[in-house]
């Protein structure tokens, strides 16, 4: 298919210490494994299990409320050790002691040949059973896609263009039949599928250059599906497009030639001792990842990347949807003297600071530097939002409760990139208030 391109302007790209080298380690042999359902947006889980259970990988776990239909399984055999509970009985953690032989739920294999013969909701309806269909999201919120619905098409993410996550040439290595098998899978569930990825990875990967439909040039988050989709819609039905990131479109192949659930995850660590690329599997303890993040003081530990990732302890698990863990210092020690100094190493956006004109890679931490203050109208935050929405303005709606004029200011394409609070001299949460908005404008509004 021909290539379109698209090219970003604005965005922002962050040269920071901690960068995995190329090598990738493996990481296997857990004892026990980890299902984390907190960390799954809108999700509302029902219990199918109690401690004490035995399960296959691929055994149900829990359904959603919402549609009681979308199964989340297993990814591990054995026995159902702990069901940790928060508050308001919040499920934080299901913790399953893994048995040296794990069984499968299996199902049949199917070639490519297969699944273009499939009808849609045939394939539809054995991803749901198996538990793959959580990872087909819909946007403009970011839910899981309805199966039932026709989406106007699926966009596939090649890249990830966040600090310390998995590229590409990363997690495509000796994967690229399986990524191909997923996405003949993705053909039959929609008659439209983008593939977007960098001009570099699109030149490197040659053997995936007929499935690429779209070259992305810009910073961070260029990456993003809502990025391609404010550039690429036609009509306002494209705003119902489905994603699904490449590193997920490999696990359906890998599901779909083996008839197991699959497993198999490639994960950046990025601690201030520790920087690697893992080969290892979903829901592996953080601390077999990291060792020593239990013993550290003075640190923050964020799953799923330093923007869009949660805050998370250093005996949780690995996330179904994530790909890095990364450990910053907290930055809650006081700087003596420090508005007078030059900041020579700190990584900014501002121009207040020498660090503006150094190209080396520079130290970051987790610390606000300074506290909230009142907006000051700089547009600073409007400059490097990637879908051109003026954030000052539109949290402003959002805070004086005028819904309809935030929806005219483009709350809904917000991709809750994060970088309007990175660059915010004022400190405001201004992706924490856009984000809250959203979810709470799709709950009382659209929400099944």
């Amino acid at each position: 298919m021909p290539t379109a391109t698209v090219t970003m302007k604005k965005g922002l790209g962050l040269n920071i210490t901690g960068q995995p080298g190329p090598n990738v380690e493996t990481v296997t042999g857990f004892d026990r494994i980890g299902v984390v359902p907190e960390r799954i947006p809108f999700v509302k889980p029902r219990l199918h299990v109690a401690e004490g259970d035995t399960v296959r990988r691929g055994s149900l776990l829990f359904t959603d409320k919402r549609n009681p239909d979308i199964r989340f399984v297993s990814p591990a055999g054995g026995t159902v050790k702990t069901i940790d509970f928060g508050p308001r009985r919040v499920i934080r953690a299901i913790v399953i002691a893994v048995d040296k032989e794990e069984t499968c739920e299996t199902f049949d294999p199917l070639s490519e040949k297969k699944v273009s013969a499939m009808q849609k909701a045939d394939l539809a309806a054995l991803l749901v059973k198996a538990g793959l269909w959580p990872f087909l999201r819909a946007l403009p919120f970011r839910d899981m896609a309805d199966p039932l619905s026709d989406p106007p098409a699926i966009i596939v993410n090649l890249e990830a263009l966040a600090p310390f996550h998995p590229g590409p040439l990363v997690y495509l290595e000796g994967a690229a039949d399986l990524f191909k098998l997923g996405m003949s899978a993705l053909f039959r569930l929609a008659p439209r599928t983008l593939v977007a990825a960098s001009p570099e990875t699109s030149t490197r990967l040659t053997a995936l250059s007929p499935l690429i439909s779209h070259t992305v040039d810009g910073p961070y988050p260029a990456d993003d599906p809502g990025v391609l989709l404010y550039y690429t819609r036609s009509s306002q039905a494209d705003n119902r497009s489905w994603y699904i990131h490449g590193a997920d479109v490999v696990l359906l192949g890998e599901f779909l030639k083996t008839g197991c659930f699959p497993v198999n995850r490639v994960v950046a660590v990025s601690t201030p001792t520790l920087q690697y690329y893992y080969r290892t599997r979903m829901g592996a303890p953080l601390v077999r990842l990291a060792p020593g993040l239990d013993k550290a003081d003075n640190i923050q530990i964020m799953a799923g990347g330093l923007w869009r990732g949660q805050r998370v302890s250093a005996d949780s698990f690995l996330g179904m949807y994530e790909t890095a863990v990364t450990a910053l210092p907290d930055g809650k020690v006081s700087e003596f003297l420090g508005f007078l100094r030059p900041g020579t190493n700190k990584p900014t956006r501002s121009r207040a600071f020498l660090s503006r004109l150094r190209k080396g890679p520079l130290p970051m931490d987790a610390g606000m530097h300074g506290e909230e203050r009142a907006c000051v109208n700089c547009g600073t935050c409007a400059t490097v939002c990637p879908v051109d929405i003026l954030p000052q303005f539109t949290v402003k709606a959002v805070l004086a409760g005028e819904v309809e004029e935030s929806l005219a200011h483009g709350l809904l394409d917000c991709v809750e990139c994060g970088l309007c609070a990175y660059v915010c001299p004022s400190k405001i949460e201004l992706t924490e208030h856009l984000k809250t908005a959203r979810q709470a404008y799709y709950m009382e509004t659209m929400a099944p």
